[in-house]
C-alpha cells in the first residue's frame, strides 16, 4: 500500500467468525475498521474487544436484508470518512441444508436475501464512497460450494451434499463478482473462499458447527490478501487460501 492515509474497510457480518478475524487482522495493520453487525449487542462486544487490542473500530448496525438498515449504515460511515478503500461482503446465511425434495421457496429466498441480495444492496449503497478512494477493492466472501468445478468433482465431499439454497446462492454471488468487475474496471472485485479446494478443507466457523479443519485465521487468508491488493492486482477472480481456483 503506497497510500499514507489511514485505510478504511467496512466488513458486513463482522461481529464473529471470519468477519471479526478479518477486522482484527486489518485493524492490526493500522486500518480504520467499520464493523457491520446485525446484532448490535454482539457488534458492540466485538468493537470493544478490538479497541482493547488497539484497533480503531466503529460499530455499524447493519442488516444486509434491509434497505433502510443499509442506507443508515452508509450515512453513518460517511460521517467518519469521505471514502471507503475496501468493502468486504462477508455476511452470510447457511440455510438448513435440506434435501431438494424438501426445499421450498421460503428456504431458498431466506438464504438469497442475505447471500445474494445483501451484497447487491450494500455494494450499491457504498459505490460512491468506494469510487472516492484511490484504488478501491470489494471482496465477496463466497464458498467453494458455489464452484461448479468443485460440486461436479466426485472426489469433493460437497458433491454428495444434496441441497439447493446455499450452494446456488454462492454460485450467484460468484457471477455477481464477475459482472461487477467487468462493469467497474476502476474497482477490484474478487471472490474468496475460506478454504483449500485441492486439500478439500475449509475453515471452522459457527455456520458449519466448527467442523472445519482450518482455523478462522487461516480461513481469512484469502480475504485479507484480496483486501490488500495493489492497484495492479487482479479483478474478477475466485481464490482460496492457496491461490486462484476454477469457477
Amino acid at each position: 500500500m503506497t497510500d499514507t492515509k489511514q485505510s478504511t474497510v467496512l466488513i458486513t457480518g463482522a461481529n464473529k467468525g471470519l468477519g471479526r478475524e478479518a477486522a482484527r487482522r486489518l485493524g492490526k495493520l493500522g486500518w480504520k475498521v467499520f464493523l457491520g453487525s446485525r446484532d448490535e449487542g454482539r457488534g458492540r462486544e466485538a468493537v470493544e474487544k478490538l479497541a482493547a487490542d488497539g484497533i480503531d473500530a466503529v460499530l455499524v448496525p447493519l442488516d444486509v436484508t434491509s434497505d433502510e438498515s443499509v442506507a443508515a449504515a452508509e450515512e453513518l460511515v460517511r460521517t467518519h470518512t469521505s471514502r471507503l478503500d475496501v468493502l468486504i461482503n462477508n455476511a452470510g446465511a447457511g440455510g438448513h441444508a435440506v434435501h431438494p425434495a424438501q426445499a421450498n421457496l421460503d428456504e431458498v429466498h431466506g438464504v438469497y436475501d442475505t447471500n445474494v441480495y445483501g451484497p447487491i444492496r450494500v455494494t450499491h449503497a457504498f459505490l460512491p464512497l468506494l469510487q472516492a478512494a484511490d484504488h478501491p477493492r470489494v471482496v465477496m466472501v463466497s464458498s467453494a460450494v458455489g464452484a461448479f468445478s468443485v460440486v461436479t468433482d466426485p472426489e469433493q465431499p460437497v458433491s454428495k451434499m444434496h441441497e439447493l439454497a446455499y450452494s446456488s446462492s454462492k454460485a450467484a454471488l460468484n457471477m455477481l463478482t464477475v459482472r461487477y468487475a467487468q462493469a467497474f474496471p476502476d474497482i477490484k472485485f474478487n471472490a474468496a473462499t475460506p478454504g483449500e479446494v485441492v486439500n478439500r478443507t475449509f475453515a471452522a466457523t459457527d455456520m458449519n458447527n466448527n467442523m472445519g479443519q482450518l482455523t478462522v485465521t487461516e480461513g481469512t487468508d484469502s480475504i485479507v490478501r484480496l483486501a490488500l491488493l495493489d492497484p495492479d492486482g487482479p479483478s474478477g477472480t475466485f481464490t482460496d487460501r492457496l491461490g486462484p481456483i476454477e469457477w
